[in-house]
């Protein structure tokens, strides 16, 4: 019996083991999307192995109120769904510069704050050394001006190298 559970066992862990997808060693492009305005970032992915990545942007962002610049990374796990189609999760966070609209003269019309950011999203890595992706981002801020919690949708495309 023991034996029947060990070779089950390890049958089961090779299955799991030959259905994983490999990621690109590097992809660059852009992610557009906010919740609150407009944002588009700069976004690089880097392979740490098979499936996970780290992912980086650079970013601006344009709401009813404010301007800002920010700066993100993320730790990322990447699973096949079918075929092409991957799902991912990750967690990170950043920093960001905001520049406030409509203050009167004299006041600071500008702010820094940190926040921890989730991600889970879909992708399809097509044939051609491209990646779409839709992802959620929930952002927890920690500032004066950014002192809530926000959800950002966005829409990825990115060239894979």
């Amino acid at each position: 019996m023991k034996k029947l559970f060990l070779l089950s066992f390890a049958l089961i862990g090779f299955a799991f083991t030959t259905q994983a997808q490999e990621i690109a060693d590097n992809a660059i492009g852009l992610r557009l999307g906010d919740s609150d305005g407009f944002g588009a970032e700069i976004s690089y992915q880097r392979a740490l192995s098979s499936d996970t990545r780290l992912e980086f942007g650079l970013g601006w962002r344009d709401g009813k109120n404010y301007d800002a610049v920010r700066v993100v990374g993320l730790h990322q796990w990447v699973m096949p769904l079918d075929g092409s189609f991957n799902w991912y999760v990750g967690a990170g966070g950043g920093f960001a510069s905001y520049s406030l609209d409509n203050v009167p003269p004299g006041v600071d019309d500008s702010d820094t704050s940190l926040f921890i950011a989730g991600d889970i999203g879909i992708e399809y890595n097509f044939d051609i050394p491209l990646l779409l992706s839709l992802d959620f981002r929930p952002e927890l801020g920690f500032g004066d001006f950014n002192d809530d919690l926000d959800f950002d949708i966005a829409l990825g495309i990115r060239y894979q190298f």
